[in-house]
């Protein structure tokens, strides 16, 4: 059962102009060290960064807040399985919003789509609830 969609489109530029501005503070602010470190490795730094505030933004609207309610940039992680799939994980007021919208005796799964296409960043981001392993 679908739980939250959320999608957000970004251009690219806005980041560069952005890690131009504020670069150290922009990146603290919203990225974790595992994200940064992500981003800097690819050969078009600012794309890498603007996949990971689209899939924040597009969380954030999955999750039905936005960046209120005690849900914060970095509560909200891009990462990936061993299979190269992104993905995300959720903390702090994030996670307990997660948690709150979650059906008992189910369990959050989240599926995460990145592209971008210069200047473009998209993501979008499903939060469904589905049966408990243990319980299925």
């Amino acid at each position: 059962m679908i739980i939250g969609v959320g999608t957000d489109l970004i251009d690219i530029r806005r980041i560069e102009k952005t890690l131009e501005k504020f670069k150290d503070r922009f990146i603290n602010r919203v990225y974790t060290l595992e994200e940064q470190a992500r981003s800097e490795k690819r050969a078009h730094v600012a794309n890498g960064y603007a996949m990971r505030y689209a899939a924040k933004e597009a969380a954030a609207k999955a999750l039905g807040t936005g960046f209120a309610d005690g849900v914060y940039w970095r509560d909200l992680v891009n990462d990936n399985l061993e299979s190269g799939k992104p993905t995300m994980t959720f903390h702090g007021g994030a996670l307990k919003r997660l948690q709150d919208l979650t059906p008992t005796g189910m369990q959050p799964q989240i599926d995460v789509s990145l592209t971008d296409e210069y200047p473009m960043a998209h993501a979008i981001v499903i939060i469904s609830a589905v049966a408990k392993a243990d319980e299925a």
